[in-house]
């Protein structure tokens, strides 16, 4: 199976990623233990399928380390130019303190090392508190060690647009924020989105699928509470779920993206991502992947098959106009972390 021209896009001059982008969170530990030959087996199945863009950090428990023994083997068994084919998007989230030159550079290493990566493709930075200016210092060294060549491109996850802004003020060139951005959550359409297109920086959009509850499977089903849930994802996107408005809204959103889905002939987790991928400077979107337990590659081809016309997008407004703006409760991009 190979994906269509459309499932490509130019992030940076220098460097094409799949739109759809494999999501590593999942075998960070908190989804089900990940066994690692299965994982890097599978790994194969996703490239081989045209899925060749990976998302991962330096804190989700082995994501680093897969792609490296992923890498290693890609190179034994087709080549080194076969590393061409694939990108690896890491995150670098160090508690904020004082970011000297030593600090970045040894955690840097650590990520090259791990992902047995001369250069990094894509580091995402992320930052916890904006008090403490120190983000500014360590952007400054990440950007001396990319002119060193060991970062081909800078990016951010997790920023919001009034830091984004400062950040590009200081000198500090990003290619990309990565944002929570879904059907629920489109609080990046409010700031985010405007800026972004104004300055040229791209989005990478996560929680698309809200944690899996974007899906056929929760069609009918009775409000599953916040206990007993089995992910910590699901745990998560059920907040966002009561905070935009509630069970019985969600239940007519998912009718409305199955007559959508039903129409296109494709799944209801299709519509979810296709959504976001039209929306204006989101280059690509994050949909996790459980290797070895639970694949949805041929279904996630399914995305590039088809577009949103206006008689969808006309079915889904009066859901919107139910439900809560996000933007007051939460804040901007990022500010649940906050």
């Amino acid at each position: 199976m190979s994906l269509p021209e459309n499932s490509r896009v130019q992030l940076t001059s220098d460097m094409t990623i799949c739109r759809v982008l494999n999501g590593m969170w999942q075998v960070s530990g908190a989804h089900g233990r990940i066994d690692p030959e299965r994982a890097i087996d599978a790994m194969f199945d996703y490239v081989d399928a045209g899925f060749t863009t990976w998302d991962l950090a330096d804190h989700y428990g082995p994501a680093e380390d897969f792609i490296g023994e992923f890498r290693r083997r890609l190179a034994n068994q087709r080549g080194e130019a076969a590393l061409e084919t694939i990108r690896a998007f890491t995150k670098w989230v160090p508690r904020p303190g004082r970011m000297t030159r030593a600090i970045v550079e040894k955690n840097i290493d650590r990520a090259r090392d791990r992902t047995n990566a001369e250069t990094l493709d894509l580091l995402q930075f992320h930052w916890w508190d904006y008090r403490n200016p120190n983000y500014l210092d360590a952007l400054a060294h990440m950007s001396d060690l990319q002119q060193e060549g060991k970062i081909r491109h800078l990016a951010l996850t997790n920023f919001d647009t009034e830091h984004l802004q400062i950040i590009l003020e200081n000198g500090i060139e990003v290619v990309s924020n990565q944002v929570q951005f879904s059907l629920l959550d489109r609080r990046p359409l409010v700031k985010m989105v405007p800026f972004c297109q104004e300055r040229g920086v791209r989005l990478l959009a996560y929680g698309t699928l809200c944690g899996g509850f974007l899906s056929e499977k929760w069609i009918g089903n009775p409000d599953p509470g916040s206990f007993g849930l089995e992910t910590v994802s699901l745990r998560k996107y059920k907040q966002i779920i009561d905070a935009w408005g509630g069970w019985n809204l969600f239940q007519d959103l998912l009718s409305t993206l199955k007559a959508i889905a039903d129409k296109h002939r494709v799944s209801l987790a299709n519509v979810a991502v296709r959504y976001v991928l039209e929306q204006p400077a989101v280059a690509g979107a994050i949909v996790g992947a459980r290797l070895g337990l639970s694949e949805h590659i041929a279904d996630n081809a399914r995305v590039f098959d088809f577009s949103l016309d206006d008689e969808d997008r006309q079915r889904l407004e009066p859901i919107w106009e139910r439900s809560r703006d996000l933007f007051p409760i939460i804040g901007d991009c990022g500010d649940e972390y906050r």
